[in-house]
């Protein structure tokens, strides 16, 4: 058997393969962005807080705080991010214009410890709530947060469990107009007027309601529409 010679390598005939280049970092608020992936940043400095604007989620959205949230993104978004999404809700309510958020002391009052790190349950959590757009950052030291969820997409109610998947259905399924209904309709807006008037928050209107058997669809907007109306009659000097 013949023996085919292996031919010498010469020196600078080898060349070093390059490392691959990774994708462009966004980072900011102590959020970084790889491969559309938010993680988190090792600083834990306060940063701002504004909302994000977007006409269509904030007429279509719900409020973080909201039964339909609490249904049905906490398991999709997870619990410390819905959390966090209804702190950023309650601080924007008081402080339109934007407030600045303490990331440690946020941290410590979620039962999250004041653990730093890339991995630390709170940065997780704040990169969580980017990752699924309910934040965007805004600045270095600013961020963006939705002041509605918006309905849930259809790909991620499919990873939700089937019953929540036809609750989700029944709760979404529009309303027919009748006499009844918009009869239905004032009687929720007067009980949520009522209910704001006793002190209630926006969000316990909509559950009381819920648990009076008002269709969740109608319970949700005379939430709404109670608190705009208390907040024009405030705004007009008038008593509400």
């Amino acid at each position: 058997m013949s023996v085919v010679p292996v031919p010498a390598v010469r020196p600078g005939t080898l060349h070093r393969v390059p490392e691959p280049v990774p994708e462009p970092v966004v980072e900011a608020v102590g959020v970084t962005v790889v491969d559309d992936v938010a993680v988190a940043t090792p600083e834990m400095e306060p940063i701002r807080i504004i909302g994000w604007p977007d006409p269509i989620i904030d007429r279509l959205g719900y409020d973080p705080r909201s039964l339909y949230v609490e249904t049905f993104w906490l398991g999709i978004l997870g619990p410390t991010c819905t959390w966090l999404m209804r702190r950023f809700a309650a601080g924007l309510d008081d402080n339109p214009d934007g407030f600045d958020l303490d990331r440690a002391d946020t941290a410590r009052a979620l039962g999250l410890g004041d653990r730093s790190g890339r991995q630390s349950p709170f940065r997780r959590a704040l990169a969580r709530c980017v990752t699924f757009e309910m934040a965007r950052p805004a600045g270095p030291t600013t961020l963006a947060v939705r002041r509605r969820i918006p309905p849930m997409p259809r790909r991620h109610l499919q990873r939700l469990p089937v019953s929540l998947q036809d609750r989700h259905a029944q709760w979404m399924t529009p309303v027919r107009s009748s006499p009844a209904l918009e009869e239905a309709r004032r009687n929720a807006r007067r009980l949520a007027l009522a209910l704001l008037a006793s002190d209630n928050t926006r969000p316990e209107v909509e559950l009381q309601l819920v648990r009076w058997q008002v269709h969740p669809a109608i319970a949700h907007e005379a939430a709404q529409w109670a608190w705009a109306y208390r907040a024009h009659e405030a705004s007009a000097g008038r008593p509400a």
